[in-house]
Formats: structure tokens, C-alpha cells, sequence
């Protein structure tokens, strides 16, 4: 590459970066507490005629070289001591106004643009001195519009009105009004000092017959609160007294309802003892719940003379009591009667087991028989005979015979050749009853291979039932 291209290139670039370099030192950042005010060709307002500065608060701007310039103005507020003396008030008295105005430049745009016009580049004690002589006219101007007891009295309105006049002209060179603060107010007169000895004069005589009427009011609050106490009291006592006669008359009324109330209960009583007596025979269940509710009937009727919620309550409570016992009671008697029930139904499964199988053995021994029932009959008669027997020898199986003993009023001799003791014997012997009269209770006759009726015998044949007896 030719040496000509190269030194153009780092010229160029040489250039760029003193452009850049010149673009970047010109961008200026207003501080938060600053008014940044560029003047110079800064453009046009809006009737076309130069604008003398831009102010700008809080941003950045790009200052051009050459055509603009920029310049700090310092938002710090500014403290100015304003000692008036001898101003004229309304009433052609002169007093003395200490006060200490703060005033600072405004950011308000179109107060900013004066302050810029007015302001800038002035000194701090340069902008103090315009201010104050501001801050004096004003001050006169408000007092020799105001009496001396107003601007002493009404602080408020007077301060407003400070505010008001001072701010508005603060404006036109930019500043703004933040505080006022007046110390005290004097006069050479001895105006003011007086105006207070009146007042301190007037609030103590006023004291004075506040104390005086506050002491005349309390003793006729006195005079009336005794007055008071006594009716009350007496009328308490008589309240009182007619209040023990009506309690008495209540408590003798009470006591009669009360022994009546007794009397009822116990007759309830006595009748619920004899109803409970009476269905004491009823099954089970109805007996104890006959029972319960004759209870539950002698405890409320003994409960109703005392007191009515006590009464209630106890009340409620029995009913509970007596609905469990009921529904114990219920499920007892249905257990009973289940357990009873299929103790019965065991029974009769128990009989009929039985039975079917004395059915079936019969069957058989009918079977047995050939089929012929009296065989079968014979054949059971037969088979018991031997128990039977036993039986009727049990009768006198015991019976200690030589322990008996027989008198005998004949002498020995018996009936029909027997002694007493053979009499008695056999006595004894025909006490055991014969087979055929257990047949006949069974509703049976006996077979005929165990013997014949001596009477059916003798019947048939027509002979006497001794002979066959001999």
C-alpha cells in the first residue's frame, strides 16, 4: 500500500477520534441540586424571538462548541436575617418585626427562565441583598395595612399575607419563598406591652370569677347533692321496706304452694308405689318399664318444688335415665325371649329327634313282627316286663320287716286262718299296683299270655271269681 493512503487513513481516523473526544467533553450532567443554564444560540421561543438561555434540571445536554456556553446556579437555600425596625402600622404606630426569611432559586420553568436572566453569575451575598431589600419593601407594605393586635394576635394571617406579597415578587428575579419565621414583635410606644398587661389583667380577673362561680356552683351542687341523698335514702327505705312486706307475702306464698306442691307429690308417690306393686305380676318388659316410668313420675312430682330450672334439668335427666333403662330393659327381654325361644325351638328340635327315632325303631320292630302290631306291642311289653318287675319290687325293696310291728286287737288269730302279720304283708304286697290295672290306666289291655281278668274269666264262663281265686 502507498505511503499517501496510509497517512490519509490515520489522518482520518485521528479525526474521528478528536470528534468523538470534542462530542463526549461538550455532553454536560446536571447535578440534582444545580441549575445547569446554557445561553447562547440556544433557539427561539414561541413568537419567534431568540431565547436568551435554556435551564435544565435534573438531565444532561449536549453544549455546543464555539455557538454555546454553560454556567452552574446553586439550588442551596439561602437564610436572610430581615431586622425591620420602626415600620408604620395602621394605626401610625411604629414596631419593630425580627424575622428570618429561607429563600432559594425556583425550579418552576417559567421562574427558572428569570432566575437564569437575573441571577446568573451573581455572587450568594449579591442575591442576598436583592432579596432583602425585596423582602423590606414587602414587609412595610403589609404592616401599614394591619393593626398592631392583629399582627399580634393573628400570627397566621399575617404570615400568609408575607408569604403571599414577598413570594409573588420573589418570582420576578427567580427566587422562591420557603419559609418565614418572626421572632417577636415590639414597639417603642410600649403599645404591645400594654395590649399584654390588659389581656394578662382580663384572663386573671376572668380566672377569678371562673373560681368564684366554680365555687358558688359547687356548693349549691353541694346544698342540691344532699338534698338529693336524703330523698333518695328515704325513699330507698320506704322502697326497702315495702319490698321485705312483698318478699314476705312471696315466700308465705311459696311455702303454701310448696306443702301443696308436697302433698301432691307424695299422694303421686304412694300412687306409683301401688301401681308399680299392682303390675308387678305383668311380664318383663312391661314390668320395667311400668317400673321406670312410676320412678321417673315420684321423682318429678318430689322435684317440682324446688327450683323450676333445677326441676327442669333433673327432669331431663330422668327422662334419659328412664329411656335407657327402657331400651336396657327392651333389649333384656328380647334377649330373654330370644334365648327362651331358642331354648324351646332346641327342645322341640331335641322331641322331635326323639320321636323320629322311636318312630323309626317302632317301624322296625312292627318290621320285626312281621308286620302284625300286637306282635310288635308283645315284643316291647316283653322287653320292658323285666323293668316293670324291678319297679314294683323297689316299692319294698327297703322296707325292714323285722322292725314292723303289727297289734293285733283279735288275739293273734286273723281273717280267714291268716295272722295280723300275714294280713299286713300281704296288704302290703296288693298296695303295689297290679299289671292289669297299669294296662287299663294306659289305656291297654294285657295279652293274654300274661294271664286273664279273673272276672272276665268267671263272666265268660259263669263261675265265681273266688273259686278261681281258691
Amino acid at each position: 500500500m502507498a505511503p499517501e493512503i496510509v497517512i490519509l487513513f490515520i489522518v482520518i481516523a485521528i479525526v474521528l477520534l478528536t470528534t468523538i473526544i470534542v462530542i463526549l467533553s461538550r455532553y454536560r450532567k446536571c447535578p440534582s441540586d444545580k441549575i445547569m443554564v446554557i445561553y447562547g444560540k440556544v433557539g427561539s421561543n414561541v413568537d419567534g424571538t431568540d431565547r436568551s438561555a435554556r435551564c435544565i434540571h435534573g438531565g444532561a445536554a449536549f453544549i455546543w462548541p464555539i455557538f454555546q456556553a454553560y454556567e452552574y446556579m446553586d439550588l442551596t437555600p439561602i437564610s436572610i436575617s430581615v431586622d425591620l425596625t420602626s415600620a408604620l402600622s395602621r394605626q401610625n404606630i411604629r414596631i419593630d418585626v425580627p424575622s428570618r426569611f429561607t429563600v432559594g432559586i425556583s425550579t418552576e420553568e417559567g421562574i427558572m427562565q428569570n432566575a437564569a436572566e437575573r441571577l446568573l453569575g451573581l455572587p450568594l451575598t449579591a442575591i442576598q441583598d436583592l432579596a432583602k431589600d425585596i423582602i423590606f419593601g414587602q414587609l412595610r407594605l403589609i404592616i401599614a395595612t394591619m393593626d398592631i393586635e392583629e399582627i399580634n394576635t393573628n400570627r397566621d394571617k399575617f404570615l400568609e399575607a408575607v408569604s403571599e406579597n414577598v413570594e409573588t415578587e420573589l418570582k420576578k428575579i427567580g427566587l422562591r419563598l420557603i419559609n418565614v419565621n418572626v421572632t417577636d414583635i415590639s414597639d417603642e410606644s410600649g403599645y404591645i406591652t400594654a395590649l399584654g398587661k390588659e389581656a394578662a389583667a382580663i384572663a386573671i380577673n376572668d380566672a377569678k370569677k371562673s373560681v368564684a362561680e366554680a365555687d358558688r356552683a359547687g356548693a349549691i351542687g353541694e346544698a342540691n347533692a344532699n338534698m338529693e341523698q336524703r330523698i333518695k335514702v328515704a325513699l330507698a327505705n320506704s322502697e326497702a321496706v315495702k319490698g321485705e312486706n312483698e318478699a314476705k307475702a312471696n315466700i308465705a306464698g311459696s311455702d303454701a304452694i310448696r306443702r301443696e306442691l308436697e302433698a301432691e307429690a307424695m299422694r303421686k308417690a304412694v300412687s306409683a308405689e301401688k301401681i308399680q306393686a299392682a303390675k308387678a305380676a305383668q311380664d318383663a318388659y312391661s314390668a320395667e318399664q311400668a317400673a321406670e316410668l312410676a320412678r321417673a313420675a315420684r321423682e318429678k312430682a318430689t322435684l317440682e318444688a324446688d327450683i323450676v330450672v333445677k326441676a327442669e334439668i333433673d327432669k331431663r335427666q330422668l327422662e334419659i335415665a328412664a329411656e335407657a333403662d327402657a331400651e336396657q330393659t327392651r333389649r333384656r327381654a328380647k334377649g330373654d325371649a330370644d334365648a327362651i325361644f331358642m331354648r324351646m325351638e332346641a327342645e322341640a328340635r331335641g322331641m322331635e329327634e326323639i320321636l323320629t327315632r322311636q318312630a323309626t325303631g317302632l317301624s322296625k320292630v312292627v318290621s320285626a313282627a312281621g308286620g302284625n302290631p300286637n306282635d310288635a306291642i308283645r315284643l316291647m311289653i316283653a322287653d320292658k316286663l323285666e323293668d316293670i318287675v324291678r319297679v314294683q319290687v323297689e316299692a319294698i325293696k327297703n322296707l325292714k320287716i323285722d322292725k314292723v310291728t303289727v297289734w293285733d286287737s283279735n288275739g293273734g288269730s286273723g281273717t280267714e286262718g291268716k295272722t295280723a302279720t300275714a294280713n299286713f304283708l300281704s296288704g302290703i304286697m296288693k298296695s303295689i299296683p297290679p299289671m292289669n290295672e297299669m294296662f287299663n290306666m294306659a289305656g291297654m289291655d294285657l295279652p293274654e299270655y300274661l294271664g286273664k281278668n279273673k272276672e272276665a274269666v268267671a263272666q265268660a264262663t259263669e263261675i265265681d271269681p273266688a273259686t278261681l281265686e281258691a
